[in-house]
């Protein structure tokens, strides 16, 4: 067992023990609550096409053909092949969830009616059975069965219109930021519903994720405003209109300092900080909704303070005070960071491919049942022999269905 941090528990046992997960979604949101089911102690099981495999496996840097972010969205599963496109494939689906409590799946409902993989017809086989479905749009309205894509949901989510500067265009992010956002809500959603089946007796259930909905629910301030008062939010860059100072600032170093003063102790602590502590005592720059008429004349008394001092010196003094700031980091300062060390917060694992490879271990941090990571990403179809006598499949029948090319 690979630890994570200082949080350990004499032969802990984990979280999820017991719990068999089949993951038979492609990239990415799917995959990733795969991932987090497993790092809990769940049995995942994931799925993918013969020859090529999941695309995540081919997406992002590579090292030596190897795709990085599959080794660790891929860590601590099992890994077999499915030709799903053929009956043969879809009725071994259907077997497998027949011996399974969690599916994952992310086909269009269309699809997924016409290779019998509906949830009305798995949970014939299995009423137990906990099936998270994700797609772009959800179930249910007009674009149900649209292709989606992280990126459209950043874009529908109201996310890229609020991102970015004030006359620039709309911002995507340069992550899988509404893949991961929903892979979240698709982990608890599951979790609700092993507990609703295990613990009150229910049965298992469909649940339906888009990629839109658990991104926008983040960003519900702009439709309460639009609601209440009538206004649409614009671009801001790295201002944030309900609240001041809040930005980014450059150290005469080069480096960058992100600063928050969402609360009004936190705002006046900025001032005194910065050597103007009449400010806190002048209700036009202390009281909350007064301060916001002064937002740029504020932020530019700071960013002229930071801007005078290094990096070290500037966060020395935010710190003395009390500030919320924090050093901006790329990928080198963030893997040094020294809080980030003592917590353990990256693990360095052994791997085939790679010998050894860094990655972020499981978030947040059980005290009784730790989350681990055990393994990264292994071969396609490294498990097939496992997975495939879990419904009775002998070597005969695996050769015979390899030779068909269903798995």
């Amino acid at each position: 067992m690979t630890e994570t941090g200082p949080i350990t528990s004499p032969n802990p046992v984990s979280a999820l023990a017991g719990v068999r997960v089949i993951d038979a979604a492609t990239l990415a949101a799917g995959p990733l609550a795969g991932t987090y089911l497993a790092e809990l102690g769940a049995e995942v099981i994931k799925l993918e096409q013969p020859g090529e495999g999941d695309p995540l496996r081919n997406w992002g840097s590579q090292r030596n053909g190897t795709g990085l972010m599959w080794k660790s969205v891929a860590r601590n599963k099992l890994t077999a092949t499915i030709n799903l496109r053929v009956p043969e494939g879809q009725d071994l689906l259907r077997r497998l969830a027949s011996v399974a409590d969690v599916l994952i799946l992310n086909a269009r409902p269309s699809t997924l009616a016409r290779w019998g993989l509906d949830y009305p017809r798995l949970a014939e086989a299995n009423p137990g059975l906990v099936v998270l479905h994700v797609t772009g749009f959800g179930a249910g309205g007009p674009a149900s069965d649209k292709p989606g894509f992280g990126t459209l949901g950043e874009a529908m989510s109201g996310f890229a219109h609020t991102t970015g500067e004030r006359d620039g265009p709309p911002t995507l992010p340069q992550f899988m930021l509404a893949d991961g956002v929903a892979s979240l809500s698709g982990t608890y959603a599951v979790l609700a519903a092993l507990y609703h089946r295990d613990c009150h007796g229910g049965t298992g259930q469909l649940i339906d994720l888009s990629l839109v909905e658990p991104l926008a629910r983040l960003l519900e301030q702009s439709i309460l405003t639009f609601d209440q008062l009538g206004t649409i939010d614009a671009r801001t860059g790295n201002k944030w209109p309900i609240t001041v100072p809040r930005n980014t600032y450059q150290t005469n170093d080069g480096d960058w300092i992100a600063l928050s003063g969402s609360t009004p102790s936190l705002a006046l602590r900025v001032y005194r900080a910065i050597g103007r502590p009449e400010l806190a005592d002048d209700p036009a720059y202390a009281d909350p909704q007064q301060r916001l008429q002064h937002a740029d004349e504020i932020d530019d008394l700071v960013a002229a303070w930071v801007a005078e001092r290094s990096l070290d010196d500037a966060m020395a003094e935010f710190d003395a005070w009390g500030v919320a700031a924090a050093p901006v980091y790329d990928a080198p300062k963030l893997l040094a960071d020294p809080h980030l060390t003592a917590r353990g917060t990256y693990v360095s694992l052994p791997d085939d491919d790679l010998e050894r490879m860094t990655v972020q271990g499981p978030v947040p941090r059980l005290s009784a049942t730790p989350a681990r990571v055990d393994h990264l990403g292994r071969a396609l179809g490294a498990d097939n022999a496992y997975v495939y006598d879990l419904i009775g499949l002998d070597e005969t029948d695996l050769l015979d269905l390899r030779n068909k090319g269903v798995i």
